[in-house]
């Protein structure tokens, strides 16, 4: 899929936002961006009711889960891969180190569940990513496989995080959401 070199939608500045929506993405700006509102916010400010409401879901996604952020982030990964989402991909690189997977296992992620080296449930939360994304089902296999290591609210919040984020990627290539800046795309991470 080729990747737009320009938005579709255009990030808002910050004097093109009414104050609530202002207000708002203040509060995001602490958490991933460093400070900063990222683009994916501006860029969904253009909606900010869809804005208000997509933040408290993603939100319990990102930072409210019961899964463990590292297998959180393998799972998000694996969808930005296969979703071929270069800003969400960039993005999770960080949040993943920042949850314990090293830079190995990031260029991994990208070879897949068969790839040599992952763990049984590592394998098991790529191989659900993928069957998520390509088939909107859990096999039986990757169900019993996810199950001896994960509650039932687990598996639950992980279906609804492949699914936010094959969402948000979907969005995001529509869109033509740019990297920030400062943030790895695909060539700089797998290579």
């Amino acid at each position: 899929m080729p990747r737009l070199h320009t938005p579709r939608i255009a990030p808002l500045a910050d004097e093109e936002m009414d104050a609530d929506t202002r207000s708002l993405l203040g509060a995001t700006s602490g958490g991933v961006g460093g400070g900063r509102v990222l683009n994916i916010f501006r860029t969904l400010a253009v909606h900010p009711g869809l804005l208000k409401r997509w933040l408290v879901f993603g939100s319990h996604v990102l930072v409210k889960s019961s899964l463990p952020a590292r297998e959180r982030e393998l799972a998000i990964l694996r969808v930005g891969w296969k979703c071929r989402a270069e800003y969400e991909w960039g993005q999770h690189v960080a949040i993943g180190r920042a949850s314990g997977l090293g830079d190995d296992e990031i260029r991994r992620i990208a070879a897949g569940p068969d790839a040599p080296g992952w763990s049984a449930l590592d394998a098991a939360i790529l191989r659900g990513a993928d069957e998520l994304v390509d088939d909107h089902f859990l096999s039986d296999g990757t169900w019993n496989a996810l199950t001896a290591h994960w509650s039932t609210e687990q598996l639950v919040d992980f279906v609804f995080t492949v699914g936010q984020y094959t969402l948000v990627s979907m969005a995001l290539n529509s869109f033509g959401v740019q990297l920030d800046a400062g943030v790895p795309g695909f060539a700089e991470t797998t290579g």
